[in-house]
């Protein structure tokens, strides 16, 4: 999928939902107290920004769009700084303060870049009678070309329900970023981004992929909901629609600092995306690449239009990942849809060296994505004999998913790709080395079905077996001179 950058100024979100102050205090520690064994913090910082609701329209804010908040806290400092901190980022809120109640916060201690501790205040809201609140919501609407409800589960999206009609019957959009074991209350919505965890409390334990997807499926009928898109970690997203293929994203490969408002990135991303004009598959692209970029950034953060357009420049961000072969499946038909060619080939790859990397990039030259096979160690073992392989498979399908020019990287147990190339039926097979095309493994299934083969030219001289030969001589040669 060719991810492109929506005009964002078009987007008028109005975000609902529960919003609290997120605290931050950095400091040093050198020493353990003496009064008990836990380090000292000698605080040199102080940080606060808003969580929650608030950090989802802080995110929206980041892009470009216009964005309304509306939420209730307290009547207390905490929420005098929340709104300090909204208007500084030009988000329009509209905040119905509760007396005698204290706004939700969440106070983190943070030592040389490492989390100690978090401290939570926070009381259960009061029951309220929502009509003023609902009225200010309709107030709101016409102004909205999108409704984003984010539900902490804290209690200010009691009327849920009625919020999602209200804005069905003005024909907006709602998508919800949901908490909680009763889905039923986003009846009507147009999607939800629950987390794995979440949606397996609600549908059941799922063993594979196709599980997930039917589960999915009668879960969006049963509620009326158009799309679900599960987050799934380091193992990416999946975009379910009604009655659609799936669409599965890899998590992009980035260094994990702190997942802390990673899926509140998510739901603005997706949501100011969709409200400029994107298709959701589109979105969805948009907000995997967001979410790997605020995990690298430490607490509540937002992305940047400009992060976005140097991430999607960058070809090293191409979603490249580890997933199995239902995952797989799901993405090849994605990119089908979308009428891009699938370039494939397969190897051991146990020593990955220069002349992998030549001919890897000038496989993906070939197509739009390059699907990398890799041998089992079993099957490895089989092929090769003892002793190999040297590096196990997921060492190896580690450092094949770190290059740029490689898409997707799954292994495989038998002793050929056969079983794969009929499954996913790439448009070009590639091999490397010095056969004619109809001697590579599989050339006659991939001719069957109209695709192509294609040989490529390895450096010359440079194979694993030859590095690993030269190793042994080395290490002989240093045997015998000592």
């Amino acid at each position: 999928m060719r991810t492109q950058l929506p005009d964002f100024t078009k987007a008028s979100v109005l975000v609902v939902g529960d919003v609290m102050l997120d605290r931050y205090w950095f400091g040093d520690t050198g020493r353990i107290s003496p009064e008990a064994p836990v380090p000292v913090v000698k605080i040199n910082q102080i940080d606060e920004r808003p969580g929650g609701a608030g950090n989802v329209a802080l995110n929206i804010a980041a892009l470009g769009a216009k964005v309304t908040l509306l939420a209730i806290a307290g009547n207390d400092d905490a929420a005098e700084q929340l709104e300090t901190q909204l208007t500084a980022a030009n988000v329009t809120h509209n905040i119905l303060h509760f007396a005698n109640t204290r706004t939700i916060a969440k106070l983190r201690v943070i030592s040389r870049h490492q989390q100690l501790i978090r401290l939570d205040f926070e009381e259960k809201f009061p029951a309220f009678n929502p009509e003023t609140f609902i009225q200010v919501y309709e107030q709101y609407l016409p102004t909205a070309n999108l409704v984003i409800l984010s539900d902490y589960g804290k209690g200010t999206l009691t009327c849920t329900r009625q919020l999602i009609t209200l804005a069905r019957k003005a024909n907006i959009p709602v998508f919800v970023d949901p908490k909680g074991l009763d889905f039923s209350i986003y009846h009507g919505a147009n999607a939800i981004t629950p987390n794995y965890k979440e949606f397996e409390a609600i549908v059941g334990p799922c063993q594979t992929e196709y599980e997930i997807a039917d589960k999915a499926q009668q879960f969006l009928r049963q509620h009326d909901i158009d799309a679900l898109l599960l987050t799934r970690g380091e193992r990416g997203m999946t975009l379910i629609q009604k009655n659609n293929d799936e669409h599965h994203l890899p998590a992009h490969a980035r260094e994990v600092f702190d997942v802390t408002g990673a899926g509140d990135t998510v739901i603005a991303v997706l949501g100011a995306a969709a409200a400029a004009g994107a298709t959701l598959p589109e979105a969805m692209a948009l907000a995997n690449l967001s979410a790997s970029l605020v995990v690298a950034k430490l607490g509540a953060a937002s992305v940047s239009v400009p992060e976005l357009q140097v991430a999607l420049s960058d070809t090293s961000h191409t979603p490249a990942g580890i997933v199995n072969e239902e995952q797989l499946l799901l993405a090849v038909a994605g990119a089908r849809v979308n009428g891009q060619r699938i370039v494939f080939t397969n190897g051991c790859f146990d020593i990955l060296h220069a002349g992998h990397v030549t001919y890897l990039q000038q496989a993906k030259q070939l197509g739009d994505y390059l699907i990398v096979a890799i041998n089992s160690d079993d099957s490895v073992m089989r092929l090769k004999g003892p002793g190999r392989p040297i590096n196990n498979v997921e060492q190896r399908m580690t450092v094949l998913a770190g290059l740029g020019v490689v898409d997707w990287v799954t292994s495989f147990t038998d002793d050929t790709p056969e079983r794969l190339l009929k499954l996913l039926q790439p448009d070009i097979l590639v091999k490397g080395g010095d056969y004619q095309p109809n001697q590579v493994v599989g050339a006659e299934i991939v001719y069957a079905y109209g695709g192509e083969v294609r040989v490529l030219g390895l450096v010359k001289d440079l194979s694993t077996t030859s590095i690993i030969d030269r190793m042994v001589k080395n290490h002989q040669s240093t045997l015998q001179v000592e």
